[in-house]
């Protein structure tokens, strides 16, 4: 759908939207919905070796998502899945980046469990949607 503002962060996300056609977080209304961020460097492409790094870089990616569609962050994050082929390995990893980015407030969570995600080396994405009554007035694209 077109007219949506939609937003592609530097590096990963111009080089999706140029060669795979899809952008890294669009808004609706007062709601910032984000494609699912990987624990991969957003320049460099290059996924965390470590499954339990690869978790924090994930949370991180999702909030310089956010903050680059003009929202604040994890703060604004009222529904997550959780997509990971290893849950045993990061769920805790997972609940200790809740308490760490979110400590005021608790979304609605949903983890699944897969077999494999959109790169070889992936362990884990995270989609997110945010509610942002503030910066919808003033986004831009």
């Amino acid at each position: 759908m077109s007219g949506l503002p939609n937003y592609a962060y530097p590096g990963l996300g111009e080089y999706a939207r140029k060669e795979m056609s899809y952008c890294q977080a669009i808004r609706v209304e007062n709601k910032i919905i984000c494609a699912g961020q990987g624990g991969w460097d957003r320049e460099k492409l290059e996924i965390k070796e470590n499954i339990l790094d690869e978790v924090d870089k994930a949370f991180e990616n999702v909030e310089a998502n956010l903050k680059h569609a003009g929202g604040k962050g994890w703060s604004q994050v009222y529904r997550v899945w959780t997509y990971t082929t290893d849950i045993r390995a990061t769920h805790q990893r997972i609940v200790d980046n809740y308490k760490k980015y979110m400590p005021d407030h608790h979304p609605v969570w949903t983890e699944i469990g897969v077999k494999e995600l959109g790169l070889p080396a992936m362990h884990i994405e995270i989609e997110v949607e945010a509610y942002d009554p503030e910066g919808a007035a003033k986004a831009t694209v």
